[in-house]
């Protein structure tokens, strides 16, 4: 009937203003985060941060170095049920394998001489989001305890044997193509489909040229702010 008709009509548009208006909120935090622009792209990429945020997926974010996959990290977290709680960031490809695996997963006292428990970044990162950069750096045996955190929730930090429970988002970053990580036998298949199970590609600069001029705006204002000048 006509009636009916006009109320799916009215029903459509308000779901549709009230997209609108979350895709404007989220822009609204990811200037805040510094993260700018306004290309088909990167309204892309906002409108899948707003799709994947208010779950639990562990995401994967593609791209090139310097594009800005830690911002759109903590764009994913700050939109998350999980904002309250702490983002702790860490590049795998930053340190050794064997400072490595006490960076992510601590380690207990006692362990070697003068040596003091410290937690790592999975278990400081208990209640929010883990974000791994250059994750396809991590070799073989990290890997397979990553893997394991990921699936039984728990770790156990090096030098100990209390299982520890985690409950943590991760978030992961590459430049790599793991595919081929995956052939070259450099990857475990069943550590890459725990990780990514929901991809972000975040666009080169040169796939955006019309956010240059934003970019220019944005960082001038940043510049000008911390020299305390006004750009007239």
């Amino acid at each position: 009937t006509a009636v009916s008709t006009s109320r799916r009509v009215a029903a459509i548009e308000r779901d549709r203003q009230r997209l609108a208006e979350e895709n404007r909120a989220l822009r609204d935090v990811a200037r805040r985060e510094g993260f700018v622009g306004e290309s088909p792209p990167i309204r892309e990429v906002l409108e899948l941060v707003h799709r994947v945020a208010p779950t639990e997926v562990n995401v994967m974010l593609r791209g090139e170095s310097g594009v800005g996959k830690e911002r759109v990290a903590r764009l994913l977290h700050n939109s998350s049920d999980r904002a309250t709680g702490p983002f702790v960031p860490l590049n795998c490809g930053a340190l050794p394998e064997s400072l490595l695996e006490a960076e992510l997963f601590g380690i207990e006292e006692g362990v070697a001489t003068g040596v003091h428990r410290r937690l790592g970044k999975i278990e400081l990162a208990n209640g929010g989001s883990l974000f791994l950069d250059e994750v396809g750096d991590l070799s073989l045996p990290l890997q397979a305890k990553l893997l394991r955190v990921v699936q039984e929730r728990e770790l156990e930090r090096l030098g100990g044997r209390e299982r520890i429970p985690v409950d943590l988002r991760l978030v992961t970053a590459t430049n790599k193509t793991l595919k081929k990580l995956i052939a070259d036998g450099e990857l475990r298949e069943d550590f890459y489909y725990r990780i990514h199970v929901f991809e972000i590609h975040m666009p080169a600069l040169r796939e955006r040229r019309e956010d240059i001029p934003l970019l220019v705006e944005h960082f001038t204002d940043e510049l000008c702010r911390d020299k305390g000048r006004r750009v007239d």
